[in-house]
């Protein structure tokens, strides 16, 4: 029997569900035996790749009452006999949940099993002599019959199943987010704890067994108790030394590296095959850079890529959950790490390191991916509640589609450094730094000591380890010199080699020539209104409930700044409907859309008094001002009309643990240090610029949902209304927001503004931006200084430019294409009044 969801709570009845909105899709579920959790879902509706009926939650109860579980990212997806297996987890549960173990066949009819266990988990391997699927505490065979590993028998968060190196016919390894390691009989299913926590570090992430040994992996730091290390503690403290890279023989465990590290794999992936003999990669991170490891016949080397993004880099390593290098059909591989994939090539070795190249950067938070049945399926950790007011359960989803959808994702641009303010010899060599596969590239070049400093660019043109001399930099003490590559200068990678020794930062800022273009997508956010529109617009806080799978809607008829109505709605899950009231107690969460954030970490979700809350940012003559608790800081401004806009969702948290801000007409991403903390704004990046009317954002049932619609605007897959036309919402997908059009925007720290003699302005974004002019004016003579921030993680900035003025006087300056920094400032060698302006085209 097919169940529907009758009224807002989702009280069972009886028939099919219909769509609503002349859409013809429909969605069902099927009740378990006892009527009280949901057995199977059932639909056709799809939008920018998402089907909603396919989102996971914490539970499956059929009244959609939300239970208990932080978060239900989508940990492992395995194409196995014909159908899609998936788990999801939740946030630190080694003892289980009501997750779920889901499977999807070719129609994309979902099952629940109803055996699930839950938990945290998010490993998966195949293995070859039983011909089983083992994900989490499952083991599948080839006819889909699933049996459990009990969870009390072998309990923790498991992210890593690898080969057993003694008895791999019967035996596999399961590694845990404590570091626990265990071994299990793939047909007894009998487990046993091997070390309880052997290795410093905590958070694991990776295990794989190839060339005779197990390589674990995690990527975090939590003051743990060295009492069970199987390695010397000696050594293993100090600066930097967060999470690790290991091996294991069977008998000893060996430090690779103190560094953040997650996926371990070869060319064989989750099939693994015995005696595998191929090169290992691993994929981690420190602060100056991605880094990639390989291993063959035994021995490591190291490869260093740009950041896309910093959401992954704190020392606690939960926002890093799980970056994998995965198969993409057509005997592609692809690497996702730090926001970015990259095309990666199956035959990466020491001796033939060509072909890996940036595909695009990404929003959407990534456990794991997959080819199946022609497409390319992306897991995802979409909404959790940890210190996330605005959410009433966690909620994920999938997202289908191919290759070439990546291209009009974000750009791709990343950063990153080979030295950072570190001490070098003479004749030290680096590691390898990407340099294939970016439009622009920039380096900034610091000499941190008071004595002259000279080295040598080397670049590896073909990926085969043969290495020639490049550019040759001589730097004075405390110099700074940006050096833009030719753009006709190729090579995969390039390296450093010092010629004295010194304290020397080399800093990357690769960027595109590529963005999404707003016109080749406009039929995708037709509907949504324009700000200044003189039209009646349909304006909507949202709020994902915590009672049942619906979405509040506060909704409002506005016209020039006016309510003219208001209504209260919820939208339905099953129906894709809008249906009167409001049921859900927290859902007036949503009516506030100023801010508050904790000075300590803050699981879980509390409304803010309202004395503490505040606006995020103001304008003035000069620019948008961010106002944070370590100071201003100044963004582009968008159309004028957004200045008023001052009473609507400003910052959001729309994928696990990831914030995005709406400021006037530009999205931005905000990384996070700590739940429930002032997110890091200097590491923030534009996502997109646009003219829309948005009074709200969320994303829901895997959807970006957004208000703000025309009141005339025609229904459609994107578009959905009541027959009152009062109430509408636009839905997608969260990487549509790149479509939105290339950041763009004009403003800067000074208009006409009293200006002191040797003061710093404050810090105004570059970050992101291509096609870059600054004005500068004066009421007198005077000498002013742009000062850049070419690094997050210096402190200091560097002197740019200097700039001499006459009073009264306009001086343009046009920066070089490709030319690329974080925030720029400005200081003059007198009192004035100055204006200096940028202008983002």
């Amino acid at each position: 029997m097919n169940y529907i969801l009758k009224s807002c709570l989702g009280l069972v009845g009886l028939t099919v569900l219909s769509a609503c909105a002349g859409n013809k899709a429909t969605a069902t579920f099927s009740p378990d035996k006892d009527s009280v959790n949901i057995a199977a879902t059932s639909g056709n509706r799809h939008i920018s790749g998402v089907y909603p009926h396919l989102t996971t939650y914490s539970h499956a109860r059929i009244n959609g009452k939300y239970g208990f579980g932080d978060e239900c990212g989508i940990g492992a997806i395995v194409p196995w006999a014909g159908k899609l297996y998936m788990v999801n987890y939740a946030a630190h549960r080694p003892y289980g949940s009501e997750h779920k173990l889901y499977i999807v066949d070719k129609d994309k009819n979902m099952e629940i099993y109803p055996g699930s266990v839950g938990g945290t988990p998010a490993a998966r391997m195949i293995h070859a002599e039983s011909n089983q699927l083992l994900i989490g505490h499952y083991l599948i065979d080839a006819e889909g019959n699933i049996r459990t590993i009990p969870i009390k028998s072998m309990p923790g968060r498991i992210t890593a199943i690898a080969r057993h190196l003694e008895d791999p016919v019967n035996k596999v390894y399961y590694y845990d987010m404590e570091g626990m390691l265990y071994e299990a009989d793939v047909h007894t299913l009998e487990a046993k704890k091997l070390y309880h926590n052997p290795l410093p570090g905590w958070h694991g992430k990776g295990g794989y067994t190839a060339q005779g040994k197990l390589v674990l992996a995690n990527n975090g730091e939590a003051g743990e108790n060295t009492k069970d290390w199987q390695v010397p503690v000696e050594e293993q403290k100090g600066a930097e030394k967060y999470g690790v890279l290991a091996e294991y023989d069977g008998k000893r465990f060996t430090v690779v590296e103190r560094k953040q590290f997650t996926d371990v794999t070869t060319r064989n992936g989750i099939k693994a095959v015995p005696d595998d003999n191929s090169p290992l990669w691993t994929m981690g991170w420190d602060k100056r850079s991605i880094r990639l490891k390989v291993m063959e016949n035994g021995s490591w080397s190291t490869y260093l890529l740009p950041k896309a993004t910093y959401n992954n880099d704190p020392s606690h390593g939960w926002f890093t959950e799980w970056p994998r290098i995965r198969e993409i059909g057509n005997d592609e591989l692809m690497m996702d790490m730090h926001g970015m994939f990259f095309a990666f090539p199956a035959t990466f070795s020491k001796e033939n390191t060509a072909g890996i190249r940036p595909i695009a950067s990404h929003l959407r938070y990534i456990p794991d991916f997959c080819s199946w049945n022609g497409q390319i399926v992306l897991a995802t950790d979409e909404s959790s509640i940890q210190g996330n007011i605005l959410t009433g359960q966690p909620q994920s989803n999938l997202w289908f589609g191919t290759k070439k959808d990546f291209q009009d994702w974000g750009p791709a641009t990343g950063y990153g450094a080979i030295w950072l303010n570190d001490t070098v010899s003479a004749e030290a060599i680096s590691e390898p730094y990407l340099f294939a596969g970016f439009d622009n590239r920039t380096a900034h070049v610091i000499n941190h000591s008071s004595a002259p400093l000279s080295f040598v660019v080397q670049v590896d043109r073909k990926g085969n380890n043969r290495w020639e001399d490049l550019q040759t930099f001589e730097l004075s003490g405390d110099e700074y010199k940006d050096y833009i590559f030719p753009e006709d200068v190729e090579g995969e990678w390039i390296r450093l080699k010092t010629l004295t020794d010194g304290k020397l930062s080399f800093i990357l800022h690769y960027t595109t020539d590529r963005f999404a273009q707003k016109k080749q997508f406009a039929e995708l956010f037709a509907g949504l209104a324009e700000v200044g529109t003189e039209d009646e617009v349909l304006a909507a806080k949202l709020y994902s409930n915590c009672c049942n799978y619906n979405m509040s809607c506060y909704t409002s008829v506005v016209k020039e700044g006016k309510t003219l109505e208001k209504g209260e709605f919820e939208f339905r899950k099953f129906m894709f409907d809008f249906t009167p009231g409001i049921v859900e107690k927290q859902a007036t969460r949503a009516l506030e859309t100023k801010v508050h954030y904790s000075e300590q970490m803050q699981f879980d979700a509390k409304e803010a008094e309202k004395e503490l809350l505040k606006n995020l940012w103001s304008v003035d003559e000069a620019s948008v001002i961010l106002h944070t608790s370590e100071g201003n800081l100044r963004l582009p401004k968008g159309d004028a009309a957004f200045d008023t806009m001052q009473d609507v969702r400003c910052v959001r948290e729309v994928e696990s643990e990831r914030e995005l801000a709406n400021i006037h007409g530009t999205f931005y991403e905000l990384p996070l240090i700590h739940v429930g903390r002032e997110p890091l704004f200097k590491m923030m990046r534009p996502v997109s610029s646009h003219s829309y009317y948005v009074t709200d954002y969320n994303t829901w049932n895997g959807l970006l949902v957004m208000s703000g619609i025309e009141r005339d605007a025609e229904t459609s897959n994107s578009i959905y209304m009541n027959p009152e036309k009062t109430a509408g919402l636009w839905m997608g997908s969260i990487d549509d927001l790149w479509k939105l059009g290339k950041p763009m925007g004009h403003g800067g720290p000074w208009m006409n503004t009293d200006v002191k003699a040797g003061a710093m302005s404050e810090p105004y974004l570059m970050t992101g931006y291509d096609k870059k002019t600054l004005t500068l004016k004066a009421d007198q003579d005077v000498k002013m200084t742009l000062w850049l921030s070419v690094s997050h993680y210096l402190k200091e900035q560097v002197k740019y430019k200097e700039f001499t003025l006459k009073a009264g006087e306009e001086l343009e300056y046009v920066f070089p294409k490709g030319f690329s920094a974080h925030w720029a400032s400005l200081s003059a060698d007198k009192d004035c009044r100055a204006t200096a302006q940028f202008l983002y085209e």
